[in-house]
């Protein structure tokens, strides 16, 4: 949305907000409660965000095309464009002058044609997959602008403040709150999403503020998706409850918000642990979770991963790439890299130059592709070698494929050892790209904010 939700409601949300039929004794929800149909494709891939306005001066489906050749090389896999649709004029935040929230919807079956237009989409949609690509778009479930049609020719479609208007939700004046207790706003809204599917051909959603809008819907909506189209479907919200109601992936945000914290001291890698944990234990066994460094939200408002990792933003983005149940996420303009804050109501276009961390991220996507051990089902243990307030390390493991993963959350070098017999061999160094020996009487000297990534399956 245009500015960050306040994390700790969510975090209360994503513990407390739980189908009672889906809780255990302990509160926990049952792995066992509910078949995940996850697209096989998915498993092993990564997401790409598309700032449409920011990505180019012309900010257009054909000029970003141009990119795709690019983006290919680098390894990307689904295409997630930020909302496409037409933004509302009335009550835009600014002035009128400016561009508006991508999220204030005017009109859910059209494309804002500061972009061009519906067969501009569709064409690049046709080259994308023609490429391998995935495409998804970001959807706006819980709320439209105060000129969207639906306002004038369905007023009951929205909840209603103390005087009787369409409600503001929280802070976001320029959008008023839809009212999913009236079935036919239900019966209209997933009728729009249908259209998308069958006249764009995406491969499905990201849905906005996804956790403000009922489960019960969701599991309804998504179960008609399926039968057009075996959809991706990512929630911008942490409930658990959004997996049991169809959605492949969800936002680890207490999560993300500890590993923010260590970098500046603030948190540290005891409560990371603990918190990954806790999810692992909350969560249904099958699920995606979208782990990242920076998206748009954290971009305009809260900081570069330049200014929340500092010197660890490429370790933090190996973590995010390799954490468990992770479909990670790279946002538009950090493999150049980025570092301002992208304006969110106003044109403010990236400066492609150097494209100095596309190599990076190849590397992480190729390895995502060829190793198993990356799937989002893969299984997960934390290995102890070294200094355990500065070192976090585990093993990601499917079947015989296996990576390991050496972080140096600290900013001093750190010697590790690795003991356990079954990290024992001559794996490679995925970014020396050299095989090493490795053993309990091979010290291993990890840089400040460094990381070590080695795969045991390569040749």
């Amino acid at each position: 949305m245009q500015k960050k939700i306040f994390y700790l409601v969510v975090v209360f949300l994503s513990i407390c907000v739980i189908p009672v039929s889906a809780q255990n004794k302990n509160g926990n929800i049952k792995s066992d409660t509910t078949t995940i149909r996850h697209p096989l494709w998915s498993y092993q891939s990564n997401m790409y965000e598309v700032n449409l306005r920011q990505y180019t001066s012309a900010g257009t489906f054909k000029a970003f095309a141009k990119s795709l050749p690019r983006l290919k090389k680098m390894g990307v896999e689904i295409l997630w464009f930020m909302p496409i649709t037409p933004i509302g004029l009335e009550g835009r935040k600014s002035s009128p002058a400016d561009l508006g929230s991508y999220y204030a919807v005017k009109d859910y079956y059209a494309v804002n044609p500061d972009y061009g237009t519906l067969d501009d989409f569709k064409a690049l949609v046709i080259q994308a997959h023609a490429m391998g690509f995935k495409v998804i778009t970001d959807w706006v479930p819980n709320h439209t602008s105060p000129d969207n049609p639906w306002i004038k020719n369905h007023p009951d479609f929205y909840k209603k403040d103390s005087l009787g208007q369409p409600a503001i939700p929280f802070d976001w004046s320029d959008t008023r709150q839809l009212d999913y207790n009236n079935p036919e706003l239900r019966d209209s809204m997933t009728a729009a999403m249908k259209w998308w599917l069958t006249n764009t051909d995406i491969d499905g959603f990201r849905c906005d503020v996804a956790w403000n809008v009922p489960d019960d819907y969701w599991k309804v909506a998504i179960a008609q998706l399926h039968k057009i189209k075996n959809v991706f479907m990512l929630a911008e919200g942490e409930k658990p409850g959004l997996h049991l109601a169809g959605f492949d992936e969800t936002y680890p945000w207490s999560v993300m918000n500890v590993a923010y914290g260590i970098y500046s001291g603030k948190t540290n890698i005891h409560q990371l642990d603990s918190i990954i944990d806790y999810n692992a234990h909350i969560y249904p066994k099958n699920v995606f979770r979208l782990y990242f460094t920076t998206n748009h939200d954290e971009n305009s408002w809260n900081g570069t991963e330049f200014e929340r990792f500092g010197e660890g933003y490429k370790t933090f983005a190996v973590w995010a790439f390799t954490m468990r149940n992770s479909v990670p996420l790279i946002y538009s303009g950090q493999e150049e890299p980025n570092k301002k804050r992208l304006q969110f109501f106003v044109k403010d276009t990236i400066e492609w130059k150097h494209y100095a961390l596309a190599s990076f991220y190849r590397t992480l996507n190729k390895l995502r592709r060829a190793n198993p051990a990356l799937a989002a089902n893969a299984d997960y243990k934390r290995i102890k070698v070294g200094d355990e307030n500065s070192v976090f390390a585990y093993l990601r493991q499917k079947g015989n494929h296996k990576v390991l993963v050496i972080l140096n959350f600290s900013g001093a070098e750190q010697t590790v050892k690795l003991k356990e017999a079954f990290l024992k061999g001559s794996p490679l160094n995925v970014f020396s790209e050299k095989h090493e020996k490795l053993g309990p009487s091979v010290p291993l000297h990890v840089e400040p904010w460094g990381y070590l990534l080695y795969d045991y399956n390569a040749k």
